[in-house]
């Protein structure tokens, strides 16, 4: 063990572990950092955390101003607009000085096929609603215990049982409790190490849920009779591959479950009658066809149908014959026990190269579509009485439905829908924007209108005129147009004097869209121009974008951000030596990676729960989550190409001798994702190769998984000290006049 002095950084011991593939060697020396249980790895992680500690403790005022001002702006006691299902309004509420929510609900009017009766109740903020009824209070289960975060809750139809999952350690397993709504008591069932994933079958006695494998791989759907002992419970579904995360859904009508299993490039669905008790699970779509797809089934006048988002089936329009960025199409449930090649699927949505189409849902009488355009998800509607006109008619040119699409009036905005329940004739719109609050509204299907039900308040005075957020486009080195969002306060002016953060992700087909974000006008006010780049990885402009930032051209991902930081130098929005970079889990892969090509482009940088030593972890298919990511990065265990190039970009195997700025990791002990041994190693190595003196510093959450600390002031003081230490670098700790 080094020093444990908080003057001098901790340095770990070197013990040198060789690692052979496909003729290369390479020897780690910080590789025993992996194990948890060593009393030494624990002492490492406590010293560099009283390093950390010391070395940014004259942050501690302005954390303590950014916290504060989260915490102005922010309205402590508040509710959830309520949402309707089956004869109750669904709600949550949080109360000032509690971490947590609690969740709730009351009884709704009788349903008289009217749009009074799913009209919301009034509600105010810290009142409670008469006849409340607590599912469950967040802060009271919290109690006791380091960590709480809730992983899913379902509710039997006729909303006397409540099960939910919890989670205690942060580590993303969760133990599963039923509770009787009407008596308060739990029943004497309690299931460890669930999943994300809960559904109960119609009639209220049989629940469904996902179980994950020793490497955190979710491949076990169970069934629990409820009266019986949990041993017992039936195995419905096992998926054997190691490459497939398999998930469960309800249909939108309740009727049918869902199995979904696949990665990143195709899948597989299967489904169950939950109203047959002879049913067994069946076969949608197999995997074989390789076809990329989600799957909704419904009813309509009085025969089973499918719904399906996906990347085409021999269609023209993409690569391989596909439609990369899907098309919508319809088919009756019928048509599915035949062979593929001979069923019939009607399009009710053709595939467009500029519009990616996220996803789709159904209602009663509606059909609602998810998209994507201009990088802006967006939302439309469509009755179904003209889809199945359409389907039924010829299909000239493949032209869609008449569909409504509600409008906003903001260039740079997110938009999406949910129906509570499947018979409401209101739909959920969400909608935010950079400087717009999250607004609920409800979307009348038969008339169009958007009913404002709530704007998420804000507090201290916030004037949304006081920001301005645009659209730029940096060029990479290979000539694609990357897209910006550039968040500046407004009396920010381009003269090549400002501070700036630029922040990416770029992997997974994530996009980064618009969403407010209180934590961040504290540095917009302390005049940081708050760049979010677009890069190629992730979902912006459709599927083509992500396949131009993955496996053998996942360095589109990093020169796109360099080439973003660099516009921001050029447009004169800031002052080149102040500069920092920002990012977590794969994002943190990003700036490990942008570090090594560019260390003398950024003043500071912090990556959070940082995927530094990827090649490594995906070596290793024991580990959590090693298998899912070959579809991500290409498989390196087989394929010496995908080997070598990942060898050459991986953060922690290419650090170099070079001015390395002030770096912040910030990891957590439990995090099942992305391991804290990554980030532990990749500070060690930074260390030791920097040549500019900066400080780079290791901080862990000993108690805590993927997603920081639990709790709302938690996440708070976690913002605020990221916040802190990336102001502090770029000599922004004041707020501008």
């Amino acid at each position: 063990m080094g020093c444990m002095s908080v003057e001098v950084p901790p340095t770990a011991r070197k013990v040198p572990s060789q690692r052979e593939r496909h003729g290369d060697v390479f020897v780690d020396p910080y590789e025993w950092l992996r194990d948890k249980e060593n009393p030494d790895v624990v002492a490492h992680l406590e010293a560099e955390n009283a390093y950390t500690e010391s070395i940014t403790a004259d942050q501690q005022p302005l954390r303590d101003a950014i916290f504060d001002e989260i915490k102005r702006r922010t309205q402590e006691t508040d509710l959830s607009v309520p949402s309707r299902l089956n004869g109750w309004w669904y709600y949550s509420r949080t109360v000032e000085g509690k971490q947590y929510p609690m969740y709730c609900r009351v009884a709704a009017a009788e349903d008289d096929g009217e749009l009074d009766a799913w009209t919301p109740p009034a509600v105010v903020a810290g009142i409670p609603l008469d006849g409340e009824q607590v599912l469950l209070d967040g802060n009271a289960e919290a109690e006791g215990h380091p960590f709480f975060a809730l992983g899913g809750a379902a509710l039997t139809q006729d909303g006397h049982l409540y099960a939910y999952a919890v989670d205690n350690s942060g580590d993303e397993t969760f133990t599963l409790r039923i509770k009787d709504v009407q008596t308060g008591e739990h029943l004497p069932e309690a299931i460890e190490r669930v999943f994300y994933g809960l559904e109960f079958s119609p009639d209220g006695r049989r629940l469904f849920y996902v179980v994950a494998d020793e490497s955190w791989r979710p491949f076990q759907i169970r069934v629990h009779t409820l009266g019986t002992p949990v041993d017992h419970d039936e195995v419905l579904y096992e998926e054997d591959d190691v490459a497939q995360w398999t998930s469960i859904d309800l249909s939108s009508d309740r009727r049918w479950l869902l199995v979904s299993i696949g990665n990143s490039e195709y899948s597989e669905t299967r489904y169950l009658d939950l109203a047959d008790p002879a049913a067994s699970l069946t076969v949608l779509v197999p995997r074989n066809e390789r076809i990329l797809h989600s799957a909704e089934i419904f009813e309509y006048d009085g025969a089973a149908h499918v719904l399906l988002v996906h990347n085409g089936r021999g269609v023209e329009g993409g690569p391989e014959g596909r439609a990369f960025n899907n098309m919508v199409s319809l088919a009756p449930l019928a048509e599915f026990a035949k062979p593929l090649g001979e069923q019939e699927w009607r399009t009710v949505v053709d595939h467009d190269d500029a519009v990616k189409i996220e996803g789709a849902d159904v209602t009663s009488t509606h059909l609602l579509l998810s998209l994507r355009r201009d990088t802006m998800e967006t939302v439309r509607f469509a009755r179904l009485d003209d889809v199945f006109a359409h389907v039924a008619g010829p299909r000239e040119g493949g032209q869609a439905p008449s569909f409504a699409e509600p409008a906003f009036g903001e260039e740079l905005y997110t938009a999406g829908a949910s129906a509570s329940d499947y018979r409401a004739p209101v739909v959920r719109v969400r909608y935010t924007s950079f400087f717009t609050p999250p607004r609920i509204y409800d979307y009348v299907l038969a008339t169009g209108e958007l009913l404002l039900r709530k704007e998420t308040p804000v507090l201290g005075g916030y004037d949304p005129s006081d920001y301005v957020a645009e659209r730029a486009w940096a060029t990479a080195e290979d000539g694609t147009q990357v897209p910006l969002s550039v968040l500046r306060h407004a009396s920010v002016r381009p003269d090549g004097t400002n501070p700036a953060l630029v922040y990416g992700y770029g992997s997974y087909e994530v996009s980064m869209d618009p969403a407010f974000g209180i934590a961040r006008l504290s540095l917009l006010d302390r005049g940081i121009v708050f760049v979010i780049a677009h890069i190629r990885g992730g979902g912006e402009l459709g599927r083509r974008w992500y396949e131009d930032g993955k496996k053998l051209r996942k360095k589109n991902t990093f020169s796109d951000f360099v080439a973003a930081t660099d516009w921001v130098v050029s447009s004169g929005w800031a002052d080149p030596a102040r500069i920092g970079c920002m990012g977590g889990s794969a994002g943190g892969l990003l700036i490990g990676a942008v570090l090594n090509l560019a260390p003398e482009k950024y003043a500071v940088a912090v990556a959070e729960v940082p995927f530094v030593d990827a090649l490594t972890t995906i070596l290793d298919p024991e580990l959590p989550l090693s298998a899912l990511e070959w579809e991500e990065w290409g498989n390196p265990i087989e394929d010496p190409e995908v080997y070598a190039y990942m060898k050459s970009y991986t953060p922690y195997e290419n650090v170099r001798r070079a001015p390395y700025p002030r770096v912040a990791a910030v990891t957590s002990f439990n995090d099942t994702r992305v391991l804290y041994v990554e980030p532990a190693k990749w500070v060690q190595a930074l260390r030791e190769a920097s040549t500019s003196g900066q400080p780079i510093v290791l901080k862990t959450e000993m108690v805590a998984g993927h997603g920081g600390a639990s709790g709302r002031y938690e996440e708070w003081k976690d913002r605020a000290w990221d916040y802190a230490f990336i102001a502090d670098a770029l000599g922004a700790r004041e707020l501008i006049a």
